[in-house]
């Protein structure tokens, strides 16, 4: 697949990344076509200032990676990370919520931040964490993030027991609307791998293996 960059969100969220680290990303980025790049909140005005492409998206983390932040602290997270540059937001659903069933209390925070982010015409994404959850669970989580307004429903933060699996995938894209993406992240780390997540269904991948996917795309 040589156009696999247009897929790959070049990622690193290690809680100890270094300066040099980020410098080394924006640098690889720089040199590929990747759709984003995806960075720590703490980053993000860096990584935008120094990316060469504008067309490229500083992607940032918000409620990450529990998801069990108050509302108010999530929106004034997005807040600050879109006066930033950040151009998407990727927010942990709030889990422990879903987990008791407060069903309304999870759509209502989506719908706010959608709103906040619409409002500056920029993404939200919603990372429902598919390995704590059966399929029906799943199946319910996407349709609260439909009934939200997200623009994607994003699979794992790569904190949980496991990532990206490609039945969680196939499961989304069978109960999303089309125009509601799907980013697969979490593992994801060769060149076959992330092909078979775009066959599944994902219209993104996060990874921290960007150059080397690329490299074996050639």
């Amino acid at each position: 697949m040589k156009n696999i960059a247009s897929y790959l969100e070049h990622t690193l969220l290690s809680p100890v990344v270094t300066e040099k680290q980020i410098d080394k990303l924006i640098e690889e980025a720089n040199s590929y076509s990747f759709v984003g790049v995806c960075v720590p909140p703490y980053w993000v005005k860096r990584v935008r200032r120094n990316l060469a492409s504008p067309q490229q998206a500083v992607v940032t983390v918000i409620g990450f990676p529990f998801g069990y932040n108050r509302t108010d602290t999530k929106i004034r997270e997005i807040e600050v990370a879109l006066a930033d540059g950040a151009d998407e937001v990727d927010m942990v659903m709030t889990l422990s919520a879903f987990a008791s069933g407060n069903d309304h209390w999870v759509k209502t925070e989506i719908a706010r931040a959608a709103q906040c982010a619409h409002e500056a015409e920029k993404l939200l994404k919603v990372i429902i964490e598919t390995a704590y959850w059966s399929a029906e669970q799943t199946l319910r989580a996407a349709q609260l993030c439909a009934q939200g307004g997200a623009d994607f429903v994003k699979t794992s933060t790569g904190f949980a027991s496991a990532g990206a699996q490609l039945k969680d995938v196939r499961l989304l894209r069978e109960a999303l609307p089309l125009e509601i993406g799907i980013k697969a992240s979490g593992g994801i780390r060769t060149l076959e791998q992330a092909v078979a997540f775009i066959e599944a269904g994902a219209e993104r991948i996060g990874t921290s293996a960007g150059v080397s996917i690329c490299q074996a795309a050639l």
